[in-house]
């Protein structure tokens, strides 16, 4: 299955004779709670999934960053309330950046789903009606299988940034630690190498045509080897996750990521635009 949908693929699949579930996964990093633009319109059916509460774990002093994963049974119940089924199709969909989105299709693909897809350019590229009906979907049975997609830890990351392909996802002023807005310092894990989540998408929000994104991978060395991928806080890392998968390369998210990384002050920090 595609790891993404256009909207008309899901206006025609939704008018089928079995519809995918739909999740909401309108977020905005530092921004309002997107609840209250969900129950004023969203694509009919839709059921809201909220990042920080749903689609991470309590921040606390055991590590795991901003976001940390969720309780794999905790994120099953999530699911099964939004009637999900192991053999449900899945489309999720953000407000168009697609982060949140690929947050929701990373953690169902790591927890063992695998029929679910990115509605690509979010619900900025749906043309179809909203809807402000709140759904009551029928509980699903889905039972998450942690480790369907390969996950780093710091360790794991530092060895990696020294033996394969560590893809930064931040911001390239970020990486360089020019600035940090968010976390301890800034910089970036030595050896990695800066690939801004935002070159994966068109000026519209759309992804780059898989041809496209394999040259732009290839370019940062993703030709052979392994191929690892952090952010901030292991959402945009995602979203990176996702592109290397329509370009055709699996890849390894460090969910921690930079503010799990940046908050240990034993850990090395590079600064400067070169991997080092």
């Amino acid at each position: 299955m595609n790891a993404i949908i256009t909207a008309s693929e899901l206006a025609s699949e939704s008018a089928g004779t079995r519809p995918p579930a739909l999740l909401d996964i309108r977020w905005q990093l530092g921004g309002p709670h997107q609840r209250p633009a969900y129950e004023s319109g969203h694509i009919p059916g839709a059921v809201f999934v909220d990042l920080d509460a749903e689609l991470a774990g309590p921040v606390g002093a055991g590590g795991g960053g901003r976001h940390p994963l969720p309780d794999p049974e905790a994120f099953g119940a999530v699911m099964r309330r939004a009637g999900i089924s192991q053999d449900t199709p899945v489309v999720v969909y953000d407000g168009g950046q697609g982060w949140a989105a690929a947050r929701a299709w990373w953690l169902l693909r790591w927890a063992g789903h695998t029929r679910v897809r990115v509605l690509d350019g979010g619900l900025a590229a749906w043309s179809g009606p909203l809807s402000a009906e709140i759904p009551a979907p029928a509980a699903g049975d889905f039972a998450p299988v942690p480790g369907s997609l390969p996950l780093l830890d710091a360790d794991g990351a530092a060895a990696l940034a020294r033996s394969g392909l560590l893809l930064d996802a931040r911001a390239a002023e970020r990486y360089r630690g020019d600035v940090e807005p968010i976390d301890r310092v800034g910089g970036h894990i030595p050896g990695a190498v800066s690939a801004p989540t935002s070159a994966n998408v068109a000026e519209d929000g759309r992804f780059l045509a898989p041809d496209a994104l394999a040259e732009r991978f290839k370019a940062l060395g993703a030709a052979e080897g392994e191929v690892g991928v952090y952010c901030g806080s292991g959402v945009s890392g995602a979203h990176q996750v996702l592109a290397l998968e329509i370009a055709g390369f699996p890849s390894a998210l460090y969910a921690g990521s930079w503010s799990e990384w940046s908050s240990d002050e034993s850990r090395p920090v590079a600064t400067g635009p070169d991997p080092q």
